[in-house]
């Protein structure tokens, strides 16, 4: 009986093959991997188990906590505002949100959040993971920060507050919550099962994470006022705590976002695709072409990793995504190893999900090894 279920096209054998070893070996515990082309799936693919024990299978409808895939469903909700004439990314903050000026933001522009350049990429202390699923009082401690470098002169990962960032400017332009607004506009109308802010009645789907192996090295012994550090600490992320339902209630649109890699994929589609799908335009070609001027290139100062990004994702990086083509695309990674790549040269989009988390904070070998099967399949041809 195979390990793997789904629908995989012959020419992309090879990642069939790829995900039914990693199942076979144990280093896969579940997971799903979906493969569009022009929209349409050519792979979409599930197996292994939801939990640690091995009880229950990994399903078809099965969906996990996909981790900072979710701030490419924030940008995205984001850009439909822009593609409306509703926000403009050259705008300040304080524009839409006149708080967010206190203490030196004055000149915070909008696509400063959207690629990670603000200067604000974590809570200051005392705060704690709880203490931001209170999305009002949370956000407004962001606004009164000062920031922790010349905003817009490099790049420092808003590993968890990038949604409450942008999810403030979202509310303030259209009135609705992140969650509402891409449950209304982005998941409802294209039929995708993907959640910012999960909601009791699908808990029984949710797959169990299961955490990385522990950090070979002692935190407490960095300097705690490094960005680094204060990136990563304020607040800390309590994998226990990922599994609770009070953390799959909370709209975090920066690392919460629940789904499989086929809504993923589904969504995200509408990058590789122009803007179009089923007929419906979402986005035109100058609002999508927004996503590859580069903002910042270099080491990034929150996780010390050189990385590219353009508005809203990261862009091709020969040293941090190898596998990511160059060219027209852009692409963003889970912490564990969830993995997105929009290839618009190729009208393609890949996604990966999975529970079992690898060590690292961008991609694993394991999604390295599912992207590679993926071209090297000889059905993906670069468009004219």
């Amino acid at each position: 009986m195979s390990l793997v279920n789904g629908h995989c096209d012959n020419e992309f054998e090879a990642v069939y093959k790829s995900f039914e070893a990693q199942l076979a070996s144990g280093e896969e515990l579940g997971g799903s991997i979906c493969i569009t082309v022009d929209g349409n799936p050519v792979v979409d693919i599930w197996g292994g188990y939801a939990d640690e024990s091995r009880t229950t299978p990994w399903g078809s409808d099965t969906i996990v906590n996909s981790f900072s895939l979710t701030k490419t469903m924030t940008a995205l909700c984001a850009l439909l505002l822009v593609e409306r004439g509703q926000l403009d990314v050259y705008q300040k903050v304080s524009h839409y949100w006149p708080e967010f000026a206190a203490n030196g933001k004055e000149d915070i522009e909008v696509r400063h959040l959207l690629s990670h350049t603000s200067g604000v990429s974590g809570w200051e202390r005392p705060i704690e993971l709880v203490d931001i699923y209170d999305l009002e009082t949370s956000t407004a401690r962001l606004a009164t920060q000062a920031p922790w470098w010349p905003p817009g002169t490099a790049s420092g990962y808003h590993a968890i507050n990038y949604g409450h960032l942008i999810s403030e400017v979202i509310r303030r332009i259209d009135g609705r919550t992140l969650g509402k607004f891409f449950a209304e506009e982005l998941a409802g109308p294209l039929g995708a099962d993907f959640h910012i802010g999960t909601s009791p009645e699908h808990f029984g789907r949710v797959a169990t994470l299961v955490p990385p192996p522990a950090l070979e090295f002692d935190l407490s012994a960095l300097d705690q006022d490094s960005i680094f550090i204060k990136t990563l600490t304020c607040p800390l992320l309590d994998y226990p705590e990922v599994n609770t339902a009070a953390w799959r209630e909370a709209e975090i649109g920066g690392a919460n976002g629940h789904g499989n890699a086929r809504s993923i994929a589904r969504i995200q589609s509408l990058i590789s695709c122009g803007g179009e799908l089923d007929g419906q335009k979402f986005l035109s070609q100058s609002t999508i072409d927004l996503i590859f001027e580069i903002q910042a290139d270099g080491i990034d100062l929150a996780i010390m990793t050189p990385l590219k990004f353009g508005i809203g994702y990261g862009l091709p990086h020969p040293d941090t995504a190898p596998l990511v083509p160059a060219g027209r695309s852009c692409w963003w990674a889970g912490i564990g190893g969830s993995m997105l790549v929009n290839d618009l040269d190729r009208r393609m989009t890949f996604a990966y999900v999975m529970n079992k988390m690898a060590p690292g904070l961008i991609g694993s070998e394991r999604s390295n090894a599912y992207l590679c099967a993926a071209y090297n399949s000889e059905s993906i041809e670069v468009s004219s």
